[in-house]
């Protein structure tokens, strides 16, 4: 990520280091969800912030908006909204006991 490698405030990054376990909704078995980056940045007040960061395209951060006809395509989103809901959860509860910070990126935030 040239972002990181060029910014200053950027102390420490690295990408799918950080293994997350979760219990899927779908099987109801333990996964293992590797985060897309780990970033130790230094904010504007100065203190040194740790986030743990998950980029995704924006149409995937909401759930399925269901269509009059139920096809394929709509079960597969729902069943990956269902399993990206609990990535994420699980991301949030890890971040939180270690005082971090979990967060989603999309092209809205990356590409503003």
């Amino acid at each position: 990520m040239v972002f990181c490698d060029k910014n200053d405030n950027v102390l420490e990054w690295s990408s799918e280091e950080v293994i997350v376990p979760y219990m899927s909704p779908i099987d109801r078995k333990m996964h293992r969800y590797f985060v897309d980056f780990l970033v130790k940045v230094k904010n504007k007040n100065s203190v040194v912030e740790t986030l743990l960061i998950e980029v995704k395209p924006k149409k995937q951060c909401q759930p399925p908006k269901p269509p009059k006809r139920k096809t394929r395509k709509f079960f597969h989103e729902v069943k990956a909204w269902g399993i990206n809901s609990a990535k994420w959860e699980a991301a949030r509860k890890y971040s939180e006991l270690r005082g971090w910070k979990f967060k989603i990126l999309t092209e809205d935030t990356l590409f503003p």
